[in-house]
Order: C-alpha cells, then sequence, then structure tokens
C-alpha cells in the first residue's frame, strides 16, 4: 500500500517592482501627441484587443486588427440600440420604408 500524496507548499516574497522608466502617462502622452487623453486611452485599448486575439487565437496582425475593429464596431451598434431602446415612446420603425 502506497503512502497517500504530501501537501506540497510554497513561499513567495512580496516584491514591488520600480516604476518602468520605459513607460509613459497617459496625460503626458495624449499632450505631446496633440490629442485628448481619452483618444490616447481608447487607441491603446485597441492595440491591447489586438494583441490578445493575435496572442489567443493566433492571428496575424492584420487579422487581429480587422477582429479588434469589428469587435469596436459591434460594441458601438449595441451601445446604440440599448440607448435607442431606453427611450421613452421608442417607436420600432421597418428596416425598409413601406409606403
Amino acid at each position: 500500500m502506497t503512502a497517500p500524496p504530501r501537501a506540497v507548499t510554497a513561499t513567495f516574497a512580496l516584491v514591488r517592482r520600480p516604476a518602468d522608466p520605459s513607460l509613459v502617462e497617459v496625460e503626458v502622452l495624449a499632450r505631446e501627441a496633440g490629442m485628448h487623453p481619452d483618444l490616447v486611452r481608447r487607441a491603446a485599448a485597441r492595440r491591447a484587443r489586438a494583441g490578445r486575439l493575435r496572442r489567443d487565437l493566433g492571428l496575424s496582425y492584420a487579422g487581429a486588427v480587422l477582429a479588434s475593429q469589428l469587435l469596436s464596431r459591434i460594441d458601438e451598434l449595441e451601445d446604440r440600440l440599448r440607448r435607442s431602446e431606453a427611450m421613452p415612446n421608442h417607436r420600432r420603425t421597418p428596416w425598409t420604408p413601406t409606403s
């Protein structure tokens, strides 16, 4: 008869990493680029999404960027739909007007 497996414990030190000198604050980058900080944040979010799509799905750079743009467009359209449905007296109109 074999002995039951022993529990393994590990100890990790919590270490705070020093600030990365290559990182730039969004406000500084926006000011230097002449852009609004929100635009910089959105661009960074799109870049991060494309990077995840590339890594997770094995897409090419072009494919990851295209997929990211399409997903952003879907998000925008879903937001518009939610806003329009939340409006009082919302009337559904057909896609093609009929007389």
